[in-house]
């Protein structure tokens, strides 16, 4: 398929076809597949580019699976494994609200973040019930924090141990204070290369069944893809196709994430940290390609920070959030730093060209920044 083929389908807003968006993977031509993946974007958002205030928790790197390419997880008694009580986790978010007290009964507070990103390890000995218990004491201290929490992954898991269906497992969480979830788990979704990569994980089937439950439960979520690994371009390609089919039926995911794959301390052969070349052009590609996922997340924590702004020209609008104190990419040796402030991420966004935009879970603006006149710039 030619790209000036692909061009005019993109420019009178038609669907691209699997073959175009191989075609879009395997040319050179990256500031075209850029300027149309821009357009695309402002089509969807305008030049708003999005950031949230939030709060990044792992619980626990104890983990029954102990998949290649991840470099967080650890047995238990192992070097370096850790799990954190409930009453720690409710510590830790008062803490980083200025809280002085002790305990979890202390007086509730107001947080400088309005999203708390709960994800871990499948732990051998935690049950159903005690995620319940920690969703019920976050909420009970921290009423208006949005919790978006556990990968598909986690909630299988879950309704395995407890025995209940996947719906009856979501409505339990989500009674207990679950809001959203995040994209994690889906790696790839191709066998054979899932295969080699996470045999001991659910297979890519099983994360969109999860996926499908949470959207029919009325739980929103996000979707992601782990690229720059074993996978070739028709695997990326299949993914995406699976994630748009699964979006047209329930409607239910808010934003895509391509994650780029950190080799440290993992254990795929031969596997090196991506380009900054290949980043922008998954990115942009994404954009075109998921024609009805309304946002695209550079996610600035894997990307490293300049790669993840100049992703905001290339057709992503949204740049995650302050994040603060993630330990999964920081085990597979991030590039970037743990935290940014508000300040940074307007900073980048603004210098990228675009308005910067505050937003809620939902990505309902919380605040917009009006972008200075040029001749102040």
């Amino acid at each position: 398929m030619s790209l000036k083929t692909i061009e005019k389908k993109v420019l009178s807003n038609k669907r691209l076809t699997p073959d175009d968006a191989l075609s879009l993977f395997q040319s050179d031509d990256l500031f075209t597949i850029g300027r149309l993946a821009n357009h695309a974007a402002h089509r969807k958002n305008s030049s708003n580019a999005y950031f949230i205030k939030n709060h990044h928790i792992n619980p626990t790197n104890i983990c029954v699976n102990r998949c290649k390419f991840c470099a967080f997880s650890r047995s238990k008694g192992e070097k370096g494994a850790y799990e954190m009580s409930i009453a720690k986790i409710v510590n830790k978010l008062k803490k980083a609200g200025g809280q002085r007290g002790k305990g979890i009964e202390a007086q509730r507070i107001s947080l400088p973040f309005s999203e708390v990103h709960i994800v871990g390890g499948l732990h051998p000995e935690w049950s159903l019930q005690h995620y319940i218990e920690m969703l019920g004491s976050i909420k009970k201290n921290f009423p208006d924090l949005h919790i978006k929490a556990f990968t598909a992954v986690e909630i299988d898991y879950l309704a395995k141990l407890s025995g209940l269906s996947l719906k009856g497992t979501l409505l339990a969480l989500k009674m207990a204070g679950l809001d959203t979830m995040p994209g994690g788990g889906a790696e790839i979704f191709s066998p054979q290369v899932r295969k080699k990569i996470c045999p001991e994980k659910i297979t890519g089937h099983r994360w969109l069944q999860v996926m499908q439950a949470a959207h029919e439960t009325g739980i929103r979520t996000n979707a992601t893809m782990l690229y720059g690994h074993l996978e070739k371009d028709v695997h990326r390609v299949d993914h995406l196709l699976k994630l748009r089919d699964l979006q047209d039926k329930t409607g239910g995911f808010q934003a895509f994430i391509p994650l780029a794959f950190h080799p440290k301390n993992t254990s795929i052969e031969g596997a090196a940290y991506t380009s900054g070349i290949d980043d922008i052009k998954t990115i942009a590609i994404s954009r075109l390609f998921l024609d009805n996922f309304d946002h695209i997340k550079a996610y600035w924590i894997m990307l490293g920070k300049k790669i993840a702004q100049l992703a905001l020209t290339f057709g992503a609008d949204d740049l995650d959030g302050t994040i603060i104190e993630e330990k999964i990419t920081q085990s597979a040796g991030a590039l970037s730093g743990m935290a940014m402030t508000q300040t940074e991420l307007v900073n980048m966004i603004e210098k990228a060209g675009k308005v910067a935009v505050e937003r809620d879970s939902f990505y309902k603006p919380i605040k917009i920044r009006k972008p200075l006149p040029v001749a102040l710039k």
